[in-house]
């Protein structure tokens, strides 16, 4: 079963969560969507990768909203033995002093064109451990900081354990994100010097040997987004791993912080995008940041309309997305329209079987689907209720909205409830839906099926942001916050159009721009102007789905990180 995985050399890469299918809920959101998307992009290129994350029982949750639009979180089980093989392995981790046996599940993915990848998701769901213990893998970002550190250890030691009983040969450790730095650690005892070859005052551990093996991608511009545990907890939870004094050089003086192990334990650190390899290195002086700004998966995030019609006038696109580049020259606008309104009509009865609501197909639609908290301000559009009215008046619209907030998150789940409120007082101006439980196969519909993708983020917490890639590959263009990716997508007029600018946080300039783009340049366009509004979907697609896409972004790390 493993034999045609553990011959060949192999990048391990570890993530808290990863989007492996619709119905298997071990992802949250961008995160895990991106490591889905990578391990598929390196299935169909056949980079050879073992990819490394927690099964995730109970899932993240499954969103229920309520009369008066409030979220409320029910357990999203699975049944890990319905899509994966158990592994006859079990590793030990030591956690308050106690073993923790870790058991594996095998998940074979299968590529698109080429290849499976392994991925292995770790279980403690044991008879051998407490029942306490047996929790530990359950709940995606569930309980408390203990609870979080647990999980961490299991990911980051455990997984590192499980892969050499397996008897993989790893080459290289990619951590997504500092969820999985403990992994570092337990190098650090794999690479420890004998103790008679060490003088008193000098580190036991070949720390160089350690970063050449290891490599970071951070997703997080925000200093309080990153993990960080009060040395008296990990003390508990984890015992002396290593020398404290080490521990504290590595990861602070104040607390573990794994974004800040992750760092000082990678010999390649890198970002998701441009402006945030720019923030990460302010955040973080002195440590040399790299930027390679993600992408999305070509098939993955393609509707079925579009991938036929790609298949027939660009064979190979899959493969290689850079053959978009000529949708243009080789696409009739007749037939980017017809498989528009074909994914349209996928999003009208989405619409209508989740919600009862009736899109009118002349009738513009824009689309926002992200998790929703505070700094991504899907309340943004609605900053002026009065002129949004009048706008609509004139030139009308459609609203189509969904995201999970999460569950402890109270200000996300208020806005939440926040847009239904504005939904019911705009009902007889607007159309306006809420789709509760965001997830891939909704990402999708709405992705392709809305006419314009809104983003509207505070400035510079955007890390990068791929749901507006997503709609590129389905020829909808961005009407965004020019923040993560989206500086680097946006060609005024030819992919979609910024709002605001680049330089200044201000909301009520940004929704000022919203309102003045929508009403003299967005809404004018599509609907005055048919042929105009076409060449901007072919520009969406040539100029940013031929770039953003997860196999230009797995070939640079190949090259850049995997490689060196």
């Amino acid at each position: 079963m493993l034999d045609q995985f553990i011959l060949v050399p192999r990048i391990a890469y570890f993530s808290m969560e990863i989007a492996l299918a619709n119905d298997i809920p071990t992802y949250s959101g961008g995160l895990g969507v991106l490591a889905g998307d990578t391990m598929r992009s390196a299935t169909d290129l056949e980079l050879p990768m073992v990819a490394v994350s927690l099964v995730s029982r109970s899932g993240y949750f499954r969103q229920e909203i309520d009369a008066s639009g409030y979220q409320h979180e029910q357990l999203d089980s699975w049944d890990p033995s319905r899509y994966a093989t158990q592994l006859n392995a079990k590793v030990a981790v030591i956690i308050e002093g106690r073993t923790v046996w870790v058991s594996g599940w095998l998940y074979e993915m299968a590529g698109h064109t080429n290849g499976h990848q392994p991925v292995i998701l770790l279980d403690t769901d044991l008879n051998e451990n407490k029942d306490e213990d047996r929790l530990i893998t359950h709940y995606l970002y569930g309980g408390d900081a203990s609870y979080r550190l647990k999980q961490e250890a299991v990911l980051g030691i455990g997984g590192m354990l499980m892969l050499q009983a397996l008897g993989f040969n790893i080459r290289q450790y990619h951590m997504n994100e500092g969820h999985s730095a403990l992994l570092a650690v337990e190098l650090l005892r794999r690479y420890a010097y004998p103790k008679e070859d060490v003088r008193a005052g000098e580190t036991p551990y070949d720390i160089p040997r350690v970063r050449e093996l290891c490599s970071f991608t951070t997703h997080t511009p925000v200093e309080a987004g990153h993990d960080r545990f009060p040395y008296d907890l990990v003390s508990r939870v984890l015992g002396d791993i290593i020398e404290l004094s080490t521990l504290k050089t590595l990861s602070g003086q104040d607390s573990l912080n794994m974004t800040r192990l992750a760092l000082n334990m990678s010999e390649y650190v890198n970002g998701v995008a441009q402006s945030h390899a720019e923030v990460s290195r302010k955040m973080y002086p002195g440590y040399q940041v790299h930027a390679i700004t993600n992408g999305v998966h070509p098939f993955q995030w393609t509707s079925d309309s579009f991938i036929r019609l790609y298949d027939t006038h660009l064979p190979g696109w899959c493969h290689e997305p850079e053959l978009l580049a000529r949708a243009d020259c080789c696409i009739s606008d007749e037939q980017i329209w017809e498989a528009h309104l074909q994914s349209r009509q996928q999003l009208v009865e989405l619409v209508h079987t989740l919600t009862g609501a009736e899109l009118k197909p002349e009738i513009a639609v824009l689309g926002f689907a992200r998790r929703m908290t505070a700094y991504k301000r899907p309340d943004l559009l609605f900053s002026n209720i009065d002129r949004l009215r009048a706008i609509a008046a004139k030139q009308p619209i459609q609203l189509v909205f969904a995201g999970k907030a999460h569950p402890q998150d109270e200000g996300g789940k208020q806005l939440i409830k926040h847009l239904h409120q504005i939904k019911d007082q705009l009902k007889n101006d607007i159309t306006i839906v809420y789709l509760p439980n965001y997830d891939m196969d909704i990402a999708l519909t709405m992705a392709a099926g809305v006419d314009i993708w809104l983003n509207t983020p505070l400035r510079p917490l955007e890390a990068s942001g791929t749901s507006g890639m997503k709609a590129t590959f389905n020829g909808v263009p961005n009407l965004s916050i020019l923040d993560g990716w989206w500086h680097e997508g946006c060609i005024e007029g030819i992919t979609g159009w910024a709002i605001g600018n680049s330089h200044e946080a201000n909301a009520d300039a940004d929704a000022n721009s919203l309102y003045d783009k929508l009403e003299n340049v967005v809404l004018p366009l599509f609907y005055n102007d048919r042929a105009g509004w076409i060449t901007l979907m072919k520009g969406a697609i040539c100029k940013n789905a031929a770039f953003f896409n997860s196999h230009r972004m797995m070939r640079r790390y190949a090259t850049e990180s995997y490689i060196r």
